[in-house]
Protein backbone atom coordinates (compact mmCIF):
# COMPACT_ATOMS: atom_id res chain seq x y z
CA UNK A 1 0.00 0.00 0.00
CA UNK A 2 1.40 3.31 -1.37
CA UNK A 3 0.78 6.16 0.62
CA UNK A 4 1.54 9.95 -0.23
CA UNK A 5 1.58 12.53 3.00
CA UNK A 6 2.15 16.03 3.38
CA UNK A 7 5.17 16.53 5.69
CA UNK A 8 6.76 20.07 5.89
CA UNK A 9 6.88 21.53 2.42
CA UNK A 10 6.82 18.23 0.64
CA UNK A 11 4.44 15.81 -0.86
CA UNK A 12 6.07 12.10 0.27
CA UNK A 13 5.30 8.47 -1.16
CA UNK A 14 5.60 6.01 2.00
CA UNK A 15 5.33 2.18 0.85
CA UNK A 16 3.08 0.96 4.18
CA UNK A 17 3.39 -2.46 2.78
CA UNK A 18 6.95 -3.22 3.77
CA UNK A 19 7.65 -1.64 7.40
CA UNK A 20 11.16 -2.19 8.39
CA UNK A 21 11.23 -3.00 12.20
CA UNK A 22 14.75 -1.63 13.80
CA UNK A 23 13.99 -2.57 17.41
CA UNK A 24 15.59 -5.64 19.15
CA UNK A 25 13.19 -7.52 21.62
CA UNK A 26 13.21 -8.27 24.78
CA UNK A 27 13.51 -12.01 25.83
CA UNK A 28 13.55 -13.52 29.30
CA UNK A 29 17.43 -15.18 28.68
CA UNK A 30 20.99 -15.18 29.60
CA UNK A 31 21.22 -14.22 25.61
CA UNK A 32 18.93 -11.08 25.65
CA UNK A 33 20.96 -8.12 24.72
CA UNK A 34 22.55 -6.46 27.93
CA UNK A 35 24.63 -3.90 29.40
CA UNK A 36 25.69 -2.14 32.56
CA UNK A 37 26.66 -4.60 34.16
CA UNK A 38 22.91 -5.80 35.34
CA UNK A 39 21.36 -9.43 35.16
CA UNK A 40 19.26 -10.55 32.22
CA UNK A 41 15.42 -9.41 31.98
CA UNK A 42 12.97 -11.65 33.79
CA UNK A 43 9.27 -12.79 32.54
CA UNK A 44 7.76 -14.76 35.21
CA UNK A 45 4.30 -16.24 36.17
CA UNK A 46 2.25 -14.77 39.17
CA UNK A 47 2.61 -17.38 41.96
CA UNK A 48 -0.51 -17.25 44.89
CA UNK A 49 0.82 -19.54 47.56
CA UNK A 50 1.14 -22.97 45.44
CA UNK A 51 -0.99 -21.75 41.68
CA UNK A 52 1.42 -20.81 39.49
CA UNK A 53 -1.06 -18.14 37.37
CA UNK A 54 0.20 -20.03 33.79
CA UNK A 55 -2.10 -22.03 31.17
CA UNK A 56 0.37 -24.31 31.43
CA UNK A 57 0.08 -24.93 35.02
CA UNK A 58 -3.94 -25.24 34.49
CA UNK A 59 -4.77 -21.59 35.28
CA UNK A 60 -7.22 -20.12 33.05
CA UNK A 61 -4.69 -17.26 31.82
CA UNK A 62 -0.96 -16.47 31.68
CA UNK A 63 -0.43 -13.59 33.96
CA UNK A 64 3.61 -12.93 33.96
CA UNK A 65 5.27 -10.16 35.60
CA UNK A 66 8.05 -8.80 33.39
CA UNK A 67 11.72 -7.41 35.74
CA UNK A 68 13.78 -5.03 32.88
CA UNK A 69 15.57 -2.02 32.92
CA UNK A 70 14.80 0.17 29.85
CA UNK A 71 18.25 1.25 29.49
CA UNK A 72 20.17 -2.03 30.12
CA UNK A 73 17.89 -4.87 28.14
CA UNK A 74 16.67 -3.66 24.52
CA UNK A 75 15.60 -0.99 21.71
CA UNK A 76 14.69 1.95 24.17
CA UNK A 77 13.87 6.16 23.89
CA UNK A 78 15.73 8.36 26.45
CA UNK A 79 14.83 11.94 26.69
CA UNK A 80 16.51 14.89 28.54
CA UNK A 81 15.64 13.73 31.90
CA UNK A 82 17.89 10.78 31.97
CA UNK A 83 20.37 13.32 32.66
CA UNK A 84 18.52 16.31 34.67
CA UNK A 85 17.75 16.37 39.02
CA UNK A 86 14.38 17.04 37.58
CA UNK A 87 12.08 14.50 36.44
CA UNK A 88 11.12 14.58 33.11
CA UNK A 89 9.65 12.15 31.11
CA UNK A 90 9.48 10.71 27.53
CA UNK A 91 5.50 10.03 27.52
CA UNK A 92 5.15 13.49 28.24
CA UNK A 93 7.67 15.04 26.08
CA UNK A 94 7.79 12.87 22.87
CA UNK A 95 3.73 14.20 21.32
CA UNK A 96 4.81 13.42 17.74
CA UNK A 97 6.05 9.69 16.25
CA UNK A 98 6.48 10.35 12.34
CA UNK A 99 9.56 11.83 10.96
CA UNK A 100 12.04 12.16 8.29
CA UNK A 101 14.74 10.01 8.84
CA UNK A 102 18.20 9.69 7.24
CA UNK A 103 19.79 6.08 7.64
CA UNK A 104 23.49 6.34 7.44
CA UNK A 105 26.33 3.32 7.54
CA UNK A 106 29.61 4.38 10.24
CA UNK A 107 32.40 2.49 10.15
CA UNK A 108 33.87 3.75 13.40
CA UNK A 109 37.20 5.30 13.69
CA UNK A 110 40.12 4.30 16.19
CA UNK A 111 40.59 7.19 19.10
CA UNK A 112 43.34 6.00 21.62
CA UNK A 113 42.30 3.05 22.79
CA UNK A 114 38.37 3.82 21.87
CA UNK A 115 36.72 4.03 18.89
CA UNK A 116 34.63 6.66 17.92
CA UNK A 117 31.88 8.03 15.05
CA UNK A 118 33.22 11.34 14.49
CA UNK A 119 32.26 14.70 13.05
CA UNK A 120 33.51 14.27 9.61
CA UNK A 121 31.88 11.33 9.15
CA UNK A 122 28.43 12.33 10.21
CA UNK A 123 29.46 15.16 7.64
CA UNK A 124 30.13 13.29 4.92
CA UNK A 125 27.13 11.33 5.41
CA UNK A 126 24.48 13.86 6.10
CA UNK A 127 25.98 16.40 3.02
CA UNK A 128 23.52 18.90 2.95
CA UNK A 129 20.37 16.79 3.75
CA UNK A 130 17.60 18.04 6.00
CA UNK A 131 16.19 15.39 8.01
CA UNK A 132 14.17 15.38 11.70
CA UNK A 133 16.17 11.79 12.58
CA UNK A 134 19.35 10.03 12.02
CA UNK A 135 19.74 6.49 12.48
CA UNK A 136 23.42 5.16 12.74
CA UNK A 137 24.23 2.17 11.91
CA UNK A 138 28.30 0.65 12.61
CA UNK A 139 29.94 -2.30 11.04
CA UNK A 140 30.69 -4.85 11.54
CA UNK A 141 26.87 -5.02 11.38
CA UNK A 142 26.21 -9.12 12.02
CA UNK A 143 23.52 -10.72 13.99
CA UNK A 144 25.45 -10.96 16.85
CA UNK A 145 24.49 -7.54 18.07
CA UNK A 146 21.02 -9.45 19.17
CA UNK A 147 22.57 -11.09 22.16
CA UNK A 148 25.88 -9.05 22.19
CA UNK A 149 26.98 -8.82 26.39
CA UNK A 150 28.30 -5.53 25.96
CA UNK A 151 29.43 -4.40 29.89
CA UNK A 152 32.94 -3.78 30.09
CA UNK A 153 33.25 -4.20 25.99
CA UNK A 154 34.57 -0.31 25.89
CA UNK A 155 31.93 0.25 22.41
CA UNK A 156 32.05 2.57 20.32
CA UNK A 157 30.35 6.34 21.35
CA UNK A 158 29.91 9.41 19.52
CA UNK A 159 32.54 12.50 20.07
CA UNK A 160 31.04 15.61 21.18
CA UNK A 161 31.53 17.85 18.26
CA UNK A 162 29.91 15.23 16.78
CA UNK A 163 27.24 15.53 18.72
CA UNK A 164 26.73 19.25 18.34
CA UNK A 165 27.50 18.89 14.78
CA UNK A 166 23.64 17.04 14.67
CA UNK A 167 22.12 19.08 16.88
CA UNK A 168 22.88 22.21 14.68
CA UNK A 169 21.59 20.29 11.39
CA UNK A 170 18.31 19.80 13.20
CA UNK A 171 18.48 16.57 13.75
CA UNK A 172 16.16 15.94 16.94
CA UNK A 173 15.58 12.48 17.31
CA UNK A 174 19.40 10.48 17.17
CA UNK A 175 19.10 6.65 16.96
CA UNK A 176 22.07 3.76 17.20
CA UNK A 177 23.00 0.82 17.46
CA UNK A 178 24.94 0.55 20.52
CA UNK A 179 24.19 0.55 24.46
CA UNK A 180 24.81 4.30 24.60
CA UNK A 181 25.93 7.62 22.45
CA UNK A 182 28.60 8.29 25.12
CA UNK A 183 31.57 6.21 26.32
CA UNK A 184 30.96 3.02 28.57
CA UNK A 185 33.42 4.87 31.42
CA UNK A 186 33.55 8.45 31.10
CA UNK A 187 33.48 9.62 34.51
CA UNK A 188 30.07 10.66 34.56
CA UNK A 189 30.49 13.63 32.12
CA UNK A 190 28.08 12.04 29.18
CA UNK A 191 29.52 14.67 26.81
CA UNK A 192 27.00 13.42 23.90
CA UNK A 193 24.28 13.39 25.93
CA UNK A 194 24.17 16.59 26.82
CA UNK A 195 25.28 18.19 24.03
CA UNK A 196 22.17 16.63 22.35
CA UNK A 197 19.63 18.09 25.22
CA UNK A 198 21.94 21.31 25.17
CA UNK A 199 21.94 20.20 28.99
CA UNK A 200 23.67 23.89 30.16
CA UNK A 201 21.08 25.79 27.82
CA UNK A 202 17.45 25.92 26.93
CA UNK A 203 16.73 21.77 27.12
CA UNK A 204 15.63 20.62 24.05
CA UNK A 205 13.11 18.02 25.80
CA UNK A 206 10.94 17.08 22.98
CA UNK A 207 13.97 15.65 21.75
CA UNK A 208 14.94 11.57 22.35
CA UNK A 209 17.84 9.18 21.86
CA UNK A 210 17.12 5.46 20.72
CA UNK A 211 19.82 3.34 21.93
CA UNK A 212 20.03 -0.59 20.86
CA UNK A 213 18.61 -0.90 17.84
CA UNK A 214 19.23 -3.39 15.11
CA UNK A 215 18.85 -1.93 11.58
CA UNK A 216 19.47 -5.12 9.00
CA UNK A 217 21.81 -5.48 6.53
CA UNK A 218 18.69 -5.38 3.82
CA UNK A 219 18.13 -1.72 4.44
CA UNK A 220 19.85 0.08 2.77
CA UNK A 221 21.61 3.65 3.44
CA UNK A 222 19.13 6.83 2.89
CA UNK A 223 15.57 8.26 3.25
CA UNK A 224 13.16 6.48 5.15
CA UNK A 225 9.86 7.67 6.91
CA UNK A 226 10.11 6.60 10.56
CA UNK A 227 7.82 5.79 12.94
CA UNK A 228 8.84 5.63 16.79
CA UNK A 229 6.34 4.07 18.73
CA UNK A 230 6.75 4.05 22.58
CA UNK A 231 5.77 2.45 25.66
CA UNK A 232 3.69 5.10 27.87
CA UNK A 233 6.10 4.85 30.70
CA UNK A 234 6.01 7.79 32.76
CA UNK A 235 10.17 7.68 33.04
CA UNK A 236 13.01 9.23 31.52
CA UNK A 237 13.59 5.98 28.91
CA UNK A 238 10.83 3.99 27.54
CA UNK A 239 10.99 0.35 25.46
CA UNK A 240 10.53 1.45 21.91
CA UNK A 241 9.59 0.26 18.55
CA UNK A 242 11.42 2.25 16.05
CA UNK A 243 9.31 1.29 12.64
CA UNK A 244 11.03 2.49 9.37
CA UNK A 245 9.26 3.11 5.96
CA UNK A 246 10.86 3.12 2.97
CA UNK A 247 10.28 6.89 0.92
CA UNK A 248 9.16 6.30 -3.01
CA UNK A 249 10.59 9.10 -5.03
Amino acid sequence: MIATIQYNSRKLKIDLSNPLDISIPLRASKSNVNAWYIDEPKIEAVKFDDDVISVSEGAAVNFNTIQFNPHAHGTHTECVGHITKNVYSVNENLKQFFFLAEVITVAPEEFGDDTIISKSQLQFALGNKKRDALVIRTIPNTKEKLSQQYSNTNWTYLKEDAVTFLVKKGIKHLLIDLPSVDREEDGGELKAHKAFWNYTGKLRKDCTITEFIFVPNAVNDGEYFLNLQIAPFENDATPSKPVLYKVIE
